[in-house]
């Protein structure tokens, strides 16, 4: 039996060398920019990652930052029935307010093209990391930061295609 996958760069390779190059080029660029306007480096990173997390068209990429900053939004929204339900039922409001996040999410699942899980957990995940008021600004803040960061993927993508393209 035959496969017709070809065999990723040795280290050693100049390729290799340079697909490094571009990413980390890149990276040290979004992160300054990041830094500079205040806004959290981990945050932006988290955008890059959540490119990745998908195909590497322009489209793809609209689809799962637009499913992160959903993630962000249910983050808020499970940080407002946690509160709400907290002086109720103490710390047992975790458990339905979980339960009902993430049954949303998963579901999710079936709506193509905001089907990217990994990308609604991440902006879940991002939301509480950043310890932030619940709000419209939270919202924005973390999809300006994330957005930089996939950007900053898809860009990332875009170069290292256009020096090696697909054979």
């Amino acid at each position: 039996m035959t496969s017709n996958i070809k065999p990723a760069s040795s280290p050693a390779s100049m390729r290799f060398t340079l697909l490094t190059l571009v990413a980390a080029l890149i990276a040290a660029v979004a992160a300054t920019t990041s830094a500079s306007l205040g806004w959290p480096v981990w945050a932006m990173f988290i955008g890059w990652v959540a490119f990745f997390t998908r195909g590497h068209s322009a489209r793809d990429a609209f689809y799962s930052y637009l499913c992160l900053v959903i993630g962000f939004t249910l983050g808020i929204g499970a940080a407002l029935a946690v509160a709400a339900l907290v002086p109720l039922i103490g710390p047992l409001a975790f458990g339905p307010v979980v339960f009902v996040v993430a049954m949303v999410v998963v579901s999710m699942r079936a709506l193509a093209p905001v089907n990217n899980v990994p990308a609604y957990f991440l902006g879940l995940i991002t939301f509480f990391a950043a310890h932030i008021e619940p709000g419209l600004l939270a919202v924005s803040e973390l999809a300006a930061v994330s957005g930089l960061g996939s950007i900053a993927g898809w860009t990332t993508h875009r170069l290292q295609t256009k020096i090696f393209p697909a054979s």
